[in-house]
């Protein structure tokens, strides 16, 4: 598990505009389903694009969340505790950094998380349109890139 836990490296953006576009989404219903259309997933992502912001949450399940992502330039280095990501790339592309430690380590924004300046020995590779993956996390280098980002906190037996 220790190679998993690596694996969770990432960069992410902590700018408060960023994470003021997590809060107020719609909580997940226990009893039906939800759908995202595609024209509501556009107009999420040119809204991020229009107002310069990273996130916006379109579902929020509690141990899990739903987000459209914009994201131009490098992220901060960090290292979730409890959560891993499903990424499926929606348009551009960028080089994402996944393991090895972060430099300049200090506590993050939440539980067992951290964040630092870079990654020192992690594992680089471009993603673009069209790819699903599963805990990059870190999009150290791009022009623009639209990703949904589906968040999930991990269990004991996962860590």
């Amino acid at each position: 598990m220790k190679l998993f836990k690596c694996t969770l490296m990432a960069i992410a953006l902590l700018s408060t505009q960023g994470i003021a576009q997590t809060a107020g989404a719609p909580l997940a219903p226990k009893d039906s389903a939800v759908d995202m259309s595609l024209s509501e997933l556009e107009v999420a992502a040119q809204h991020l694009k229009d107002a310069g912001i990273a996130t916006k949450r379109m579902l929020e399940g509690g141990i899990f969340s739903v987000n459209v992502r914009h994201i131009q330039g490098a992220e901060t280095a960090l290292q979730h505790g409890r959560i891993s990501e499903v990424w499926i790339i929606r348009e551009g592309s960028g080089i994402v950094a996944t393991g090895g430690e972060l430099v300049d380590k200090e506590a993050g924004s939440g539980p067992g998380g951290f964040r630092g300046s870079a990654i020192r020995g992690g594992h680089e590779r471009l993603i673009k349109a069209g790819d699903v993956a599963f805990v990059p996390h870190g999009i150290k280098q791009t022009d623009s890139i639209v990703y949904l980002n589906i968040r999930f906190e991990l269990r004991g037996e996962d860590l």
